[in-house]
C-alpha cells in the first residue's frame, strides 16, 4: 500500500549523506576556475572535474515571480539576498548556570571591541541581539568564516564561539529556525510534541521554556517528546539535547504522520504486575511543533546546492505528506492546545495549500490564529489567498483547468478553492457565502480564471530573506477549539477518487538541516485526498475492524489500532521475529522486552538492595523521589551499567505505554543519575555507583554524605590537575575531611566565601559542585577536560569581578584539540 511504501522512501532518503559543497577540489589557477577547469589524463580520460557554484535557476526565478512571493520592484534585492551567504546566529542556552556571564560577556566586550577594532567600518554592527528574540539571548552575526579570521579580535570571537558550542552553553542554530517554538506558548506544565525533531536546535528551546519557570531544585510537570524517523537523525538529536541534562524529554523514532496515541487498554492487574496505573489513559499534548520535511528553498543561502536541484515539482510531490503529518499532529493535539505548522519552504503548494486543507478537514474545530501581534520586532509577511500550481512547463490557477490526462498528477487540495468541480453547472456559478462554504475555502465569486481562497490564510507568516537578512521560513499557528470531527473511511473515499491518487516523480528535495534525495513522490503523495492511515475505532479484543464496517472514523482516534492492522501498527517491519503481544480471551498479555529490533527496552529499575545502598551511602534524604523513577536499557539487573532518572510526567507515559503494548519505539529517555565504575577500585567501593554530572544539580540538595567544601585554591587545582594527592591540598581541614571519606564517588563543593563547612551537609541548589572520586590517596575530577577549561574560566571572571577576560587562542585551541582527542564522550574517568 501507499504508506508502507512510503516508510521505506522516507526512511531511505534520511541515510543519505548531502554533499559539502564548500570543500569541493579547487583548480590549479583563477583561468582554469574561469574556464570550468577539468584536467585529463595521457590517455584522454577525464579526471576530477571542479564547477564553480550556481547561484541561479531560470525554473526558480520563473516559479516565484508567478507566485508573486515579493513584489516586483523587490524581486532585485529578494534574488541578491538569496545569493549571499547567510550571517551566523547563535542562541544562549538559559539552561546553563553561566548564561548571564555569557550575555554580559557579548555585551559588553565583543559589541564594543569589534565595532572599536572595525577599519573599513563593516564591524560597525558586527554582532547584535536579534530584536525580536526574549532577553537578548539570540544573537546575530554579520560576517561570515573567512572575517572570522580577519583580525585578532574576531579569531578570539570565533573560538570564543567555538568552545561555548562545544560545552553546550550556546546553540549555534539558523536565526528564522529559532522562530517556530517562540509562538507555541510553552508553559513548564505542558506535554510537548516535536514530531519531526532533528537535529533538535528547537527541541532544546522547547525544553529551556518549560524548565526556565521551574525551580532549579524540582522538575517541570511537564515533558517533550521529541521524533524523528531515522534512528541515525536521532542520534544527533540526543546529543544535542544530552547537554540540557533533562529529565523531561523522550525521544522517538516514529513515522511522524503515524505517531502512536498509546490508547491504554483494559488489562487484568495480574497482567499488569507491578505496573502502577498511570493518570492518564491517552497519551495527548498541550502543544504541538510540526515542522514537516520540506523542499527546502528557504536555506539557500546555508545549502547553495539547492540551486542546481531545485525544480517545481518538489513541492507537489511533498504536499500530501505534509498534510497527513499536520492531520496527526492536530489528532494528538489536547481539546484547547495549539499546534504550529511551519516549513524552511516559500512555495505556496507546501505552506497555504497546506494549511487551507488542514482547515478544511476540520470543519471548524480548528482556528488558525492571527499572532501579528506577537513578537512585533519580528518583520514577517501575510499569507497568500491565491497561487498557482506548475506542472512540466504548465500553469494552472484551478483543479478544472488540468487536463484530463494529467489530473492523476494532481489533487484538488494543492489550489486556493480545494474544490473537485464535480459539482453541477448551477452552483458552480453561484455565490454563496454560507459560513460552511467559508470553512471549506469556497470561492465566494464568479471567478473561476483564477482561485482565490476565502479562508483567513493572511493570519499565516511568512519570513523572506531580505527583511532581517536571514533564511525564509513559514509558520501557521493553529488553536483546536474541539474534537476533530469524522471523516469517511479510507475505502469509501479511494472509490470517489480514484483518479486523483498519484503524482508525477520528481528529485531532490532538501529540507532544513535534513536531507531527501530521488524522492518516491507516487509513494509519498499516494492517497493525499482521502488523507492516508486516518484511523478508525479501535477493533473488539480478539477481532479486527475492516473499513467496510464503519462508514466513518473519528480522527482523534488512536492510528495504532487501524482497520485489518495488528493493533500494535508501526511495529518495525524488520522485526519479524519477535512475537507480537499474545491475547487471553478478551484480554492483552504485557509485552515483557525487546519489542524494537535495534533499541534496548526501557525498564523500570526496581533492584532495591542497589537502590538502598546508593541512598545510604550519599545519605540521600526519602524527600527525593526515587520510586518509580528510575530507568534502565538493560534486562539484566545485574549487568546494569546505567541507570536513568525521569520526571514524574515521563513516568507516568512511560506506564502508559507499557500498559499500551509499547508502541512508542524509545531511542532515548530519561536524565543519566548514576553510573556504575568498573575500574579495580570502583569495585571494591561500598558503592559502586557514582552520580553523573547529568545528574549532578538535580540530586545535589538531597545529598548529605560524601561531601567536601574545598576552597577556591584547591577547587582550582582540582580543575587544573585533575587528580591531587591529599597531602597537596592547601586546606588542612579538606586533607583531614577527605581521608575519611569512604572510598568511591564524592563531591566536592565550592566554599566561593572560604568559611566553615555547614554542619548539616545540605548543599544549595546554586552551588558549583563537581563529580570526583575519592581513591585511597588522592581526590580525581570525573568532569571532562573541556567543562574543566569553561569552569575555570567562569570562576576567574567572577572571582576579578571583570566582565571581559577571556581565554586566549592558544588556550581556546588547547581545550578543544582535548576534547576532539577525548576518548570517553560523556565523562572522564577517575584518574587514579
Amino acid at each position: 500500500m501507499g504508506g508502507r511504501n512510503r516508510s521505506r522512501t522516507q526512511r531511505k532518503h534520511f541515510k543519505q549523506n548531502r554533499d559539502n559543497v564548500w570543500k569541493r577540489p579547487k583548480p590549479d589557477s583563477e583561468q582554469n576556475q574561469q574556464d570550468n577547469y577539468t584536467a585529463t589524463e595521457e590517455n584522454g580520460n577525464p579526471k576530477q572535474s571542479w564547477e564553480p557554484l550556481v547561484f541561479q535557476n531560470p525554473a526558480f526565478e520563473e516559479y516565484y515571480k508567478e507566485q508573486g512571493i515579493v513584489a516586483p520592484e523587490e524581486w532585485d534585492t529578494f534574488i541578491n539576498c538569496l545569493r549571499s551567504a547567510l550571517p551566523a546566529a547563535f542562541r544562549i542556552n538559559s539552561s546553563t548556570p553561566f548564561y548571564k556571564d555569557i550575555r554580559m560577556q557579548l555585551e559588553s566586550d565583543f559589541m564594543k571591541s569589534l565595532q572599536a577594532e572595525g577599519s573599513d567600518g563593516n564591524e560597525r554592527e558586527a554582532i547584535r541581539p536579534l530584536p525580536w528574540y526574549p532577553n537578548n539571548l539570540a544573537w546575530h552575526s554579520e560576517f561570515s568564516r573567512k572575517q572570522l579570521r580577519k583580525n585578532q579580535t574576531l579569531e578570539r570571537f570565533h573560538g570564543f564561539l567555538k568552545l561555548q558550542n562545544e560545552i553546550g552553553n550556546i546553540t549555534r542554530q539558523e536565526a528564522v529556525s529559532m522562530v517556530p517554538p517562540l509562538f507555541l506558548d510553552v508553559r513548564p506544565d505542558h506535554f510537548v510534541l516535536d514530531m519531526c525533531a532533528a537535529p533538535g536546535s528547537k527541541t532544546f528551546q522547547l525544553l529551556e521554556m518549560i524548565h526556565q519557570l521551574t525551580e532549579s531544585s524540582s522538575l517541570p510537570a511537564g515533558m517533550v517528546v521529541a521524533n524523528d524517523v531515522d534512528i541515525q537523525r536521532c542520534n544527533l538529536l540526543i546529543h544535542q539535547t544530552k547537554r540540557m541534562c533533562t529529565a523531561n524529554l523522550i525521544v522517538t523514532t516514529h513515522e511522524a504522520q503515524h505517531f502512536p496515541g498509546c490508547q491504554s487498554r483494559s488489562i487484568n492487574a495480574s497482567d499488569a504486575g507491578n505496573v502502577k496505573k498511570p493518570d492518564i489513559s491517552q497519551l495527548l499534548f498541550d502543544r504541538v511543533l510540526c515542522d514537516v520535511p520540506c523542499s527546502g528553498d528557504g536555506t539557500l543561502r546555508k545549502a547553495p546546492d539547492i540551486w542546481r536541484k531545485w525544480n517545481p515539482g518538489m513541492g507537489n510531490g511533498l504536499h500530501g505528506l505534509q498534510i497527513q503529518i499536520a492531520m496527526r499532529g492536530l489528532a494528538l493535539l489536547k481539546v484547547g492546545g495549539r499546534m504550529v505548522y511551519s516549513t524552511c519552504s516559500m512555495n505556496p503548494i507546501e505552506n497555504e495549500a497546506v494549511v487551507a486543507e488542514i482547515l478544511r478537514r476540520c470543519k471548524g474545530a480548528v482556528e488558525l490564529v492571527d499572532v501579528s501581534t506577537e513578537l512585533p520586532m519580528l518583520v514577517r509577511r501575510p499569507g497568500l489567498k491565491k497561487w498557482k500550481v506548475r506542472d512540466k512547463g504548465s500553469w494552472f490557477s484551478s483543479y478544472k483547468d488540468v487536463p484530463e490526462n494529467r489530473r492523476a498528477a494532481f489533487v484538488p487540495c494543492m489550489f486556493p478553492s480545494g474544490r473537485t468541480f464535480q459539482e453541477t453547472s448551477e452552483q458552480d456559478h453561484s455565490v454563496d457565502t454560507s459560513p460552511e462554504n467559508y470553512e471549506n475555502g469556497i470561492q465566494s465569486e464568479d471567478d473561476h480564471d483564477e482561485e482565490v481562497s476565502t479562508l483567513p490564510l493572511d493570519r499565516c507568516m511568512r519570513i523572506v530573506p531580505h527583511d532581517q537578512n536571514t533564511g525564509a521560513f513559514f509558520i501557521a499557528v493553529l488553536h483546536k477549539h474541539s474534537a476533530l470531527p469524522a471523516v469517511e473511511s479510507k475505502s469509501t473515499k479511494r472509490t470517489q477518487q480514484s483518479s486523483s491518487m498519484q503524482v508525477q516523480k520528481e528529485t531532490g528535495v532538501a529540507i532544513e538541516d535534513k536531507t531527501i534525495a530521488d524522492i518516491d513522490v507516487d509513494a509519498v503523495i499516494d492517497d493525499q485526498v482521502s488523507g492516508a492511515d486516518i484511523s478508525v475505532p479501535a477493533a473488539p479484543s480478539g477481532g479486527s475492524l475492516q473499513d467496510g464496517d464503519a462508514a466513518e472514523a473519528s480522527l482523534d482516534s488512536d492510528p495504532s489500532v487501524a482497520s485489518g492492522k495488528n493493533a500494535a501498527e508501526g511495529m518495525n517491519p524488520s522485526n519479524t521475529n519477535k512475537s507480537t503481544p499474545e491475547t487471553v480471551g478478551e484480554k492483552r498479555k504485557l509485552p515483557t522486552q525487546g519489542r524494537w529490533v535495534g533499541l534496548d527496552p526501557v525498564l523500570f529499575y526496581k533492584e532495591e538492595t542497589v537502590i538502598s545502598r546508593i541512598k545510604e551511602f550519599y545519605g540521600i534524604k526519602d524527600s527525593f523521589p526515587f520510586l518509580g523513577h528510575l530507568v534502565t536499557r538493560n534486562s539484566d539487573t545485574s549487568h546494569v551499567k546505567r541507570i536513568y532518572y525521569v520526571s514524574n510526567a515521563v513516568k507516568e507515559v512511560l506506564g502508559l505505554n507499557f500498559l499500551a503494548g509499547q508502541q512508542l519505539k524509545i531511542a532515548s529517555v530519561g536524565l543519566k543519575m548514576f553510573e556504575r565504575q568498573t575500574s579495580k577500585e570502583g569495585t571494591s567501593s561500598p558503592c559502586s555507583f557514582r552520580i553523573s554530572s547529568e545528574g549532578l544539580p538535580l540530586i545535589l540538595p538531597y545529598i548529605t554524605k560524601q561531601i567536601l567544601y574545598a576552597s577556591p585554591v584547591d577547587f582550582n587545582h582540582l580543575l587544573q590537575y585533575k587528580s591531587i594527592k591529599f597531602a597537596d591540598f592547601t586546606d588542612a581541614e579538606f586533607r583531614n575531611k577527605a581521608s575519611e571519606l569512604s572510598l568511591g564517588c564524592c563531591i566536592v563543593v565550592l566554599n566561593k566565601e572560604n568559611q566553615a563547612p555547614p554542619d548539616h551537609h545540605q548543599v544549595d541548589s546554586d552551588a558549583v559542585a563537581i563529580g570526583c572520586w575519592r581513591g585511597k590517596n588522592s581526590v580525581s575530577v570525573m568532569v571532562t577536560a573541556i567543562d574543566c577549561q569553561e569552569m575555570l574560566e567562569r570562576l576567574s571572571i567572577n572571582s576579578a569581578k571583570e566582565s571581559s577576560p577571556l581565554l586566549s587562542v592558544e588556550a581556546v585551541d588547547e581545550a578543544l584539540e582535548t576534547l576532539t582527542n577525548y576518548t570517553e564522550t560523556e565523562e572522564a574517568t577517575p584518574m587514579v
